[in-house]
């Protein structure tokens, strides 16, 4: 946390109880998370340490998360021909909210608005046989909007995102199953970062909609659309989720959930999401091997977990106040040395938390009494206290943020039980081990 900053006193909430939201604008610039400069552009955010190490924790929990769930990760440019987008059918039907060609070499390039065509090529690139599916490739990857002046706004609503997107390519009777484990993987993430949806859509075409014409907003044919429709129900419906149905706010492709968060203003906005596309499939030609011996058309499943990074720590920092759980933390654990004589040993404590992977600082004696440093760094989820007593004993005794108190500890003791606590992956597993 960044010296001189007033950091407003915060409880520290959970999902079951009523918390204040806080503005993520505010806040987040108040605690040095991230900021903006006009040289750089509206909507075009930079991320400053202590908001980076947050970006960092979640992007790790994410791929973890996904590589236990059976996902390959990938990367692709954030650059495409814009023929590409006229074959996925971004061009015609998306083209006002992508950026317009830069000319090179003879070549339109377009900086992409969307991951999935990227993906499937990448499908396209190989023979599959049926055996290898469901294929899961997921990618954090730079996608860009067009977004208008008037829509920006901190982390929210920018121009250029950060999305933890992934595609699932499936045989027709796998989409259910991976739809739905997409969303048990959606509600695990919630329920790590603390945070709840606000409400779960269905966003479907408009009741009037018109399928493949030039003036329609979608295409396909309408059996493709009813078939992803009744899956995402069945999908829904499984889980035992309250969800309403949104006519006219489905992708161009294909209908989809929305799982829906609001701010501290009480907008909603689409954190994740969970879609089923019967179109690209086509458009690009993709197929795989069945256990017949013939060609076959596999369903391609959109997921992304918690969406754009830069709107999941928005939600986070309007959530907790700056008051992440453990493993969010941009500092996880502050060491208190009581006077000059135990700096030594907080150097040695701090030293030693970070060789565990943990992000620590030091308050230093000269830096005010012992309790204007613990309020200090109250954001802190671990105090490591140090007086001439721990020193003598080569011990630290912590106290918690939310005010619990822990024995003085031999030190690595006291470091091992921090790192097992804010261990993102731990919050994941039970205890047959599976996600």
């Amino acid at each position: 946390m960044p010296r001189g900053f007033v950091v407003p006193v915060v409880p520290r909430p959970t999902l079951n109880e009523e918390t204040t939201m806080y503005d993520h604008r505010k806040l987040g610039r108040e605690l040095g998370l991230f900021d903006s400069d006009p040289l750089i552009g509206a909507g075009l955010p930079y991320w400053l340490p202590a908001g980076a190490a947050v970006r960092r924790a979640l992007e790790s929990y994410i791929a973890e998360v996904e590589r236990r769930a059976g996902y390959q990760q990938v990367y692709s440019p954030v650059l495409g021909k814009r023929e590409l987008y006229e074959i996925s059918g971004h061009w015609a039907k998306y083209h006002e909210d992508m950026y317009p060609p830069m000319e090179m070499g003879g070549e339109e390039l377009v900086l992409r608005p969307s991951i999935c065509p990227h993906h499937a090529l990448m499908f396209r690139s190989r023979s599959h046989s049926y055996r290898e599916l469901p294929l899961r490739f997921s990618e954090l990857g730079g996608q860009y909007r067009a977004e208008l002046s008037g829509a920006i706004g901190g982390l929210s609503r920018v121009r250029a995102m950060q999305l933890n997107d992934a595609h699932i390519f499936c045989r027709l009777d796998q989409v259910a199953s991976e739809a739905a484990e997409a969303l048990r993987l959606i509600k695990q993430a919630y329920a790590d970062m603390g945070i709840a949806a606000s409400r779960y859509v269905l966003a479907l075409p408009s009741v009037d909609a018109e399928f493949n014409s030039p003036a329609s907003k979608y295409v396909g044919d309408a059996a493709s659309w009813a078939q992803a429709a009744d899956l995402l129900r069945e999908v829904l419906k499984n889980a035992g989720v309250e969800y309403e149905d949104a006519p006219g706010d489905a992708a161009f492709y294909g209908p989809k959930i929305d799982i829906q968060m609001e701010d501290s203003a009480g907008r909603e906005f689409s954190l994740s999401t969970v879609q089923i596309d019967f179109h690209q499939p086509e458009r690009f030609g993709l197929e795989y091997i069945g256990a017949d011996g013939n060609k076959h058309r596999p369903v391609m499943v959109h997921r992304a977990i918690v969406g754009s990074i830069e709107r999941a720590v928005a939600q986070l920092i309007e959530v907790h106040g700056g008051a992440f759980p453990a493993w969010l933390a941009p500092v996880q654990v502050v060491v208190l040395p009581i006077s000059d004589d135990e700096e030594k040993l907080a150097a040695e404590v701090a030293r030693r938390a970070s060789d565990r992977g943990l992000r620590v600082e030091i308050a230093h004696a000269d830096e005010g009494s012992l309790g204007a440093r613990i309020r200090e760094n109250r954001l802190a989820p671990y105090a490591a206290v140090i007086g001439a007593r721990e020193a003598a004993a080569r011990q630290v005794a912590v106290r918690e943020r939310d005010g619990r108190r822990w024995d003085a500890a031999p030190i690595g003791d006291v470091l091992d039980r921090i790192r097992r606590d804010a261990d993102p992956q731990a919050l994941a597993i039970d205890d047959g081990g599976e996600l």
